[in-house]
């Protein structure tokens, strides 16, 4: 790829052999470089504006906070840590980061952050998500436990001792194509206007391909070929990993399920290429897989 997906490309050195070095986290958690990545239910820390920035905080700064510490890694000689501070109540919240930055959806900024800022941010939500859905254990239900500075989550019961590590749900994300149009769909949640490519999660037994086919098939009723993988995103809202594919349409014929798309429609170049009120149609929003794969097609023809 000629340059990386929106959350993606991350340049951090994720250090998974340090993980386990209680002595040396310790020490990287107090350096006056390290810096602490805090979410606060799904938000991050940003000082918003014409340009967001991401803020973040320092273990000085959060020494009376009684929450663990996931290491992310290390950039540019800086440690970073991610932190959930959830628990705490909205009003204590001013104190902690001194009056500075507002803690807002990612989704809502993620566009107009620092590259970099965007990912570590989109990293710090995932691996807190995934805590939060993880505090009992899957095979016996006592508690379980932070381990391996966040990326391990241990039962607490020793006749079980189950080890719990970090998942993501793979999705499949497809542009449809049939020569000179290309097919994009609504629901009803999405803002006024605002179309999408086809998508959806990839159900057990199934390859990518297949699950591209079923998709759109239960979707729009289409057909397709030459299913191919193009390119894949990060997307922790809450914790998938969008695989992007392109896929060509045996016709044009279709028919939208209504219990998974308020609407469907084929689209040709040109009408994506002028402009329309917003209300009327829009596409995807900026930092989603989705549009990179309309703006490719685009590119092409």
């Amino acid at each position: 790829m000629d340059r990386p997906n929106y959350y993606a490309g991350l340049d951090l050195d994720r250090l998974a052999e340090r993980r386990r070095d209680a002595a040396w986290l310790e020490q990287r958690l107090a350096a006056a470089a390290t810096r602490i990545v805090p979410v606060w239910q799904a938000m991050s820390l940003v000082i918003d504006g014409e340009a967001p920035t991401a803020m973040f905080l320092t273990h000085q700064d959060l020494v009376a906070v009684e929450a663990p510490r996931i290491f992310l890694g290390e950039a540019d000689g800086a440690a970073y840590f991610a932190i959930d501070l959830s628990a705490l109540p909205e009003t204590e919240l001013p104190g902690l980061v001194n009056g500075r930055g507002s803690f807002l959806d990612l989704r809502a900024i993620g566009s107009r952050l620092a590259w970099q800022q965007a990912g570590m941010l989109a990293l710090a939500r995932g691996l807190v998500h995934w805590h939060a859905r993880h505090r009992y254990c899957g095979v016996c239900g006592a508690p379980t436990r932070s381990a391996s500075a966040g990326h391990t989550r241990e039962c607490i019961n020793t006749a079980c001792a189950a080890q719990h590590f970090p998942r993501t749900d793979p999705a499949v994300i497809m542009l449809v194509t049939h020569g000179d149009q290309c097919l994009l769909g609504r629901q009803s949640r999405w803002p006024k206007g605002q179309h999408s490519t086809l998508a959806g999660f990839v159900e057990p037994g199934e390859s990518l391909e297949e699950a591209v086919a079923r998709e759109v098939w239960e979707e729009a009723g289409v057909r397709v070929k030459a299913v191919r993988y193009q390119s894949s995103q990060p997307w922790p809202f809450p914790a998938s990993i969008m695989l992007g594919f392109r896929a060509e349409a045996v016709s044009l014929d279709y028919r939208v399920d209504r219990d998974e798309l308020e609407d469907a429609k084929w689209f040709t170049r040109d009408f994506l290429r002028q402009s329309h009120e917003p209300e009327t149609f829009r596409l995807p929003r900026v930092d989603s897989i989705a549009r990179r794969l309309v703006e490719d097609w685009l590119a092409e023809g």
